[in-house]
């Protein structure tokens, strides 16, 4: 999964100016402006207001400005960033979105949809109040200790500028918490015990060390670090404590409900479909890949099981090929050596197809997940520099297996096969999430870099590994097919999982029964994901979602071009939108197919 952020709120710095519309230019020359010129006037004070109101954008975005102020959480911050997102909205009153140009049209579209999508989570769906691991500091103080945008001396000074709000930040967050889920406590507890060593201990002070501040300066950062390190083990042991009275009967169930659902679906996927015809699709879309896999089975039978009798039930045989196939796989030290060693392959596969441009310029770094990311089901994602600050590093995050009992790592490793491993590496990296957000950097607009839309980006990660095997990646071998199609049945079922679990009250048993039995996946992968939908909701709607309607899109317009349809062309055109929602750059693409 990518891991693309939403803002959310509370984690960054607080912005402290204002740019002014006047200040862009006088009203005479306002006035005779086109309504794209001054459509384009407001989107600049748009996002420069969104990072006063949610400055956690600011610091993930790639702007540097205020990373010496941690923002203090409050009811009375909460009430005031919703007046300051409406009186936005109202602005918007002043423009005529009809006289705008395509372009244009969709960032209005998605700047409204950010309003309305922010003063819903604050107004409505407050997980501010029932998901403690909103609170949690690491995130932005490790953006500061890694980067490489200033000198290690500046990066150090806002650091610790900023450390001395962090005991204020949580005693005064508590206070938001009414109402925890025992799931959400849990996870508030790893990740904040996770990643308080890690972000104020050895690498701190090894970089304090490094650094050419002066004695007096290291020697108060240090005093700051282990004020900030208590302050987050005091909410770890707070929390602990609460932990202890929690039960499923007194607690707040982790399940959002249809309304909700429903709600937020619309707001995160931004889809022409509804949650519930998603989750349709999706059922319909699983029996058509079991027969799909049903039929590469009985191909590949005679080769690995010669002289045993094939199986009458179709699911029994698809289980037993995959379970074959499994057995191939790396050992359990050679994991994260052997994802690097991929990277350059599928590089050399996309140049050699010409499917896309992939910028050698662009760095990006295989390594271990840090701790303040572990805990939430995913075992790899992507970290990416936002469009700010689009020549740092994009950093691949791969949770390793040194904590595994030998059990756990086999059954982990046949989930993650020789086969498997490839479509993994074509998802996260190339031409996947890596490869999107280094387009999505380079949009023209910053309406449609900023604001990402998580249906697209993981839709498109999704879309390549499919895009991948149609122009031969994996030689065509029913293999590498029949552990796609495995691959990609856990698109399909995360949908139908989020939403029988939210909406439908799906217990934990036909929970893993549906990812086991229906899709074929390990023990420790169901695990994690039964984890993972108790800790989420909508987000694992969003890669079957933004696949379905690429791969319309993509359809419509092969068949609409014919022979004169170019799939390298097609892909970076889909790319230069951004990351914005796939039924806008839809609108976008088949408008201008249509004037050419």
């Amino acid at each position: 999964m990518k891991k693309y952020c939403r803002f959310t709120l509370f984690v960054s710095c607080l912005a402290g100016f204002t740019i002014l519309l006047s200040a862009c230019g006088s009203k005479t020359v306002v006035d005779q402006s086109t309504e794209d010129e001054k459509f384009g006037v407001f989107k600049n004070y748009f996002v420069e207001q969104f990072f006063q109101i949610s400055p956690s954008a600011a610091l993930f975005a790639g702007r540097h400005d205020f990373d010496s102020v941690l923002q203090i959480p409050s009811k009375g911050l909460i009430e005031k960033q919703t007046a300051d997102y409406l009186a936005l909205l109202d602005s918007m009153g002043s423009y005529d979105e009809t006289k705008l140009s395509d372009a244009n049209r969709i960032d209005y579209k998605m700047i409204r949809d950010q309003i309305n999508s922010e003063v819903w989570y604050r107004r409505d769906f407050r997980s501010y109040e029932w998901d403690p691991s909103f609170l949690n500091v690491a995130g932005g103080f490790a953006e500061i200790l890694n980067g490489r945008y200033v000198s290690l001396e500046m990066r150090l000074k806002n650091f610790s500028k900023r450390m001395q709000n962090v005991s204020a930040f949580y005693e005064e967050g508590k206070k938001l918490i009414t109402t925890p889920t025992i799931e959400h406590t849990d996870l508030a507890i790893l990740q904040n015990e996770g990643s308080c060593e890690e972000v104020f201990g050895k690498a701190l002070r090894d970089s304090i060390n490094s650094s050419t501040l002066s004695e007096e300066e290291k020697n108060n950062m240090l005093v700051l670090a282990e004020t900030a390190k208590n302050a987050m083990l005091n909410y770890v042991g707070w929390l602990k404590e609460k932990r202890k009275g929690m039960t499923v009967a007194n607690s707040k169930s982790f399940r959002i409900g249809k309304d909700y659902f429903d709600k937020k679906f619309d707001y995160d996927i931004v889809s022409q479909f509804t949650a519930e015809e998603m989750y349709e699709k999706a059922v319909k879309r699983k029996a058509e890949i079991h027969h799909e896999m049903a039929n590469l089975s009985r191909q590949l039978w005679p080769k690995y099981f010669k002289d045993v009798k094939m199986p009458v039930d179709s699911l029994v045989l698809i289980k037993q090929m995959i379970e074959r196939l499994s057995l191939n796989h790396v050992k359990p030290e050679e994991f994260l050596s052997a994802i690097e060693k991929q990277i350059p392959d599928l590089v050399n596969f996309i140049n050699e197809k010409k499917l896309i441009y992939i910028d050698p310029a662009k760095p990006l770094k295989v390594r271990k997940t840090p701790g303040y990311m572990e805990g939430g089901g995913a075992g790899a994602s992507i970290s990416a520099p936002g469009p700010f600050d689009k020549d740092a590093n994009t950093y691949y995050n791969v949770s390793p297996l040194t904590g595994y009992t030998p059990e756990a790592a086999e059954s982990y490793l046949r989930e993650y096969n020789h086969y498997v491993l490839q479509i993994l590496n074509i998802h996260e990296a190339i031409p996947g999430h890596y490869t999107q957000l280094v387009y999505s950097n380079n949009s023209p607009s910053l309406i449609k870099s900023l604001f990402g839309n998580g249906a697209m980006i993981e839709g498109w990660a999704v879309y390549a590994e499919r895009m991948m095997l149609e122009n031969g990646y994996g030689n065509d071998e029913p293999e590498i097919w029949l552990l796609y199609y495995k691959w990609h049945l856990r698109s399909v079922c995360n949908t139908i999982l989020d939403y029988s679990v939210h909406v439908l009250n799906m217990s934990e048993e036909d929970a893993k029964r549906l990812l086991i039995e229906g899709d074929f996946q390990q023990e420790a992968e169901a695990e994690g994901k039964w984890r993972r939908v108790k800790l989420t909701q909508v987000q694992l709607c969003s890669y079957f979602t933004g696949f379905t309607e690429i791969y319309s899109l993509r359809t419509e317009l092969q068949e609409k071009q014919g022979k004169t349809f170019d799939l390298k062309k097609f892909h970076e055109q889909f790319l230069s939108y951004g990351s914005a929602p796939v039924k806008y750059i839809r609108e976008l693409m088949i408008n201008q197919a249509a004037n050419k």
